[in-house]
């Protein structure tokens, strides 16, 4: 077992130097590209797409270009300070490092819930599909088997994450890839039993936007955090061979293609079928595949959101306990949550924050399957705009750092966000613009306040523990 990482060289320019992770380098670029690939393409888009739909109509592909654009430009940026300071904690340390330790205490420990909370979510879910294939074993059951492989997967070498997400990314690419084939030659009258479709669907029901831009809008909010999980990338890298040169590769093949497979799945569903065939909670997916007449579409397609569900589960696991590991790391958790495994390349997995992570999903599977409308709804309303929070931090950091690194080490730009600075404050307002809809929209508003409230909180906390390190610095000084 081994502790904290030996301190930066005094070599290094203090304001950017990062210190070497004691973590396992097994992970590799393919590992990294295809978690880029995969690790948004989830349940949101397969299910949650549907509501979108049914609030925008045809025009929910520009719901999701609007939504898109401000993920990749979050992306971009992220990228961007990733590949020069490559870290487990990622945005956490680039939001200490640019705004001060309370920042990175406050993104850190708010994207640590996020991912807790979120994971009982998944593991509910799977664990509802499982039990409708296999009734003779209830939920719960399957919750708990999720949990223990994931764990034992987790706790062993990081190249056993790699390979489960790298093998679960593949088949939801594969999957998007054979829809968009079959989409187009749908619409192109080159299937068994089907005529040209032509516009009629995107111009038909109401026009292209049939509830106007108040419906584009809406499905802005609808599908916004369906790109939430490419910020695992920049995490991950840290464990690999060459952490600049993959998390740059990662993202620029990632974010193009996510946004591809996003857009044109969209714009497939809408122009094969009717906008108001769609309903909210089924998916479109399922519906355009039964309209082309592919057998057991349903079937297919709950193996396929079943997998997605999984592999959020285990990538949030990850994510987890890397950033909780990377905040023990900076003296913002217990510093227990330090130990690893083995010696670097040969293990470097941190147990305990793995197992710490794990026991507060354990806690929040619980809660869901006992109180899924009253205490556990409180926690995901809590965590429900917590994303837009850590993009904007993102964003403030990356206006900081930008402009140290270019006075202190060019050298390490090695991706650089486009038209610096002006995408980068477009991208804050698009981000308070998403918040302030959220606020006048009924149904999203109780999770900005709920968010709001526990951003309150952990901002609290962590102003009263610098305040106290203050006071405590100042009182040895005088002695």
């Amino acid at each position: 077992m081994h502790e904290a990482p030996p301190p930066t060289p005094a070599s290094a320019p203090a304001s950017t130097a990062v210190p070497a992770e004691p973590l396992s380098h097994g992970l590799k670029q393919r590992h990294l590209t295809m978690l880029g690939l995969g690790g948004v393409i989830g349940a949101g888009l397969f299910v949650g797409s549907g509501a979108g739909i049914a609030v925008a109509g045809p025009a929910i592909v520009v719901s999701y270009l609007i939504a898109g654009a401000l993920a990749m430009l979050v992306m971009r940026m992220l990228g961007e300070m990733s590949a020069a300071m490559p870290a487990s904690g990622s945005f956490s340390v680039h939001a200490e490092r640019a705004l001060g330790r309370w920042a990175g205490f406050s993104v850190g420990w708010l994207y640590w819930f996020l991912l807790v909370v979120v994971l009982a979510v998944e593991a509910t879910a799977a664990a509802q599909i499982a039990h409708g294939w296999v009734p003779g074993v209830e939920p719960w059951a399957w919750v708990l088997l999720f949990m223990v492989v994931f764990t034992a997967a987790n706790l062993t070498a990081v190249k056993n994450f790699g390979e489960f997400e790298f093998w679960f990314a593949s088949l939801k690419v594969g999957a998007i890839v054979v829809f968009l084939v079959l989409g187009v030659l749908a619409v192109l009258g080159w299937l068994p039993d089907t005529d040209p479709v032509g516009m009629t669907h995107l111009t038909g029901q109401g026009g292209f936007l049939p509830n106007g831009w108040s419906g584009v809008v809406s499905g802005v909010l609808t599908v916004v955090f369906a790109f939430g999980g490419l910020e695992v990338v920049t995490i991950a890298a840290a464990e690999t061979d060459d952490p600049a040169r993959a998390v740059g590769r990662a993202v620029r093949s990632a974010v193009g293609r996510i946004l591809f497979f996003y857009v044109g799945s969209m714009l497939v569903i809408v122009t094969v079928l009717p906008w108001t065939a769609q309903q909210a909670g089924l998916s479109p997916y399922v519906k355009v595949l039964d309209h082309i007449g592919v057998p057991s579409a349903g079937q297919i397609m709950n193996i396929v959101v079943f997998v997605a569900l999984l592999s959020a589960l285990n990538a949030n696991l990850y994510g987890s306990s890397r950033m909780a590991f990377s905040l023990a790391e900076r003296g913002e958790a217990p510093r227990g949550l330090l130990k690893v495994s083995g010696a670097q390349g040969a293990g470097g997995v941190p147990r305990r924050a793995v197992l710490a992570s794990v026991a507060f999903g354990f806690v929040s599977v619980l809660l869901n399957l006992l109180w899924p409308d009253t205490v556990f709804l409180y926690m995901l309303n809590s965590v429900g705009a917590v994303l837009l929070f850590v993009w904007a931090l993102i964003a403030a950091s990356q206006l900081r750092l930008r402009a140290r690194l270019e006075q202190e080490a060019p050298e390490a730009l090695t991706l650089r966000m486009w038209c610096f600075p002006y995408l980068t404050w477009m991208t804050l307002a698009g981000l308070f613009g998403v918040l302030v809809l959220m606020l006048t929209d009924e149904a999203a508003r109780p999770q900005v306040l709920w968010s709001a409230g526990a951003t309150a909180l952990v901002l609290l906390v962590a102003v009263g523990r610098q305040w106290r390190e203050q006071r405590r610095d100042a009182a040895a000084a005088d002695r």
